[in-house]
């Protein structure tokens, strides 16, 4: 099949040295979260600017070949385009559409940079004083990339002091058995507790003792060095 531009243009910048450095970066090897991953050895930043050069032109059918795409690097410039489409329309009806075509392609968002660079902005975005059922089936799916999923929407709520669902999402995943899983939790309780201290505090009196320790430690970075200490010795 023919590349399109935006396809050709990020292609010109593989690198093979770097493509062997980000699959070690990445887990891909056997066992590892990411196993079978391919990288181009693409940087983000020129990721970003293969997009500010391309984005605007590339068309729905463009888009789904880079967020289907084997590589991981296309399938980032795929969803960033679907972002970009996102935020740059006003109509709410255009913007529900590439809502649908994100979640219709959830599948490929299948590690965590391509997760936490969009879903705050676009899902979360588009869930702001809407109904979130849709973030507990993702909460309670048996698939860890969903899992975050649902744990970084909630970002965007937590901007505006909205704390519900990332608490009760937060306990969903209180036990679950990934790492990747502790530390999205962990961050986003940690973003909750600058907004509002003691609803932070409030989960931890609760819940601190069964957190594993990443999560844990994740919540209370930004508590003074002996808070810190004393929610550790609880552990």
């Amino acid at each position: 099949m023919k590349k399109s531009p935006i396809e050709l243009a990020l292609f010109e910048l593989q690198n093979h040295s770097k493509a062997k450095f980000l699959s070690r970066f990445f887990k891909t090897g056997v066992g590892q979260y990411a196993e079978g991953d391919k990288f181009l050895g693409i940087t983000n930043p020129q990721v970003r600017q293969v997009l500010k050069i391309h984005g605007k032109e590339a068309s729905i059918e463009d888009i789904e070949n880079l967020v289907r795409s084997p590589w991981h690097e296309a399938r980032l410039l795929g969803f960033l385009c679907v972002l970009q489409k996102y935020e740059k329309t006003k109509d709410p009806s255009e913007k529900e559409k590439w809502v649908d075509f994100y979640l219709s392609h959830k599948e490929f968002l299948n590690n965590w940079d391509l997760i936490d660079i969009t879903v705050p902005r676009l899902l979360g975005n588009w869930l702001i004083g809407k109904n979130t059922v849709l973030l507990y089936s993702l909460a309670k799916s048996n698939n860890m990339w969903e899992n975050r999923i649902a744990m970084l929407a909630t970002f965007a709520f937590i901007r505006i002091g909205n704390f519900k669902d990332c608490l009760a999402i937060a306990e969903i995943l209180l036990l679950h058995p990934h790492d990747l899983i502790h530390k999205a939790v962990g961050w986003m309780l940690r973003e909750m507790g600058k907004k509002d201290k003691k609803t932070l505090l409030s989960f931890l009196e609760k819940h601190s003792t069964q957190m594993p320790r990443t999560m844990l430690r994740y919540s209370i970075e930004k508590l003074p060095e002996k808070d810190r200490k004393s929610w550790l010795l609880k552990k």
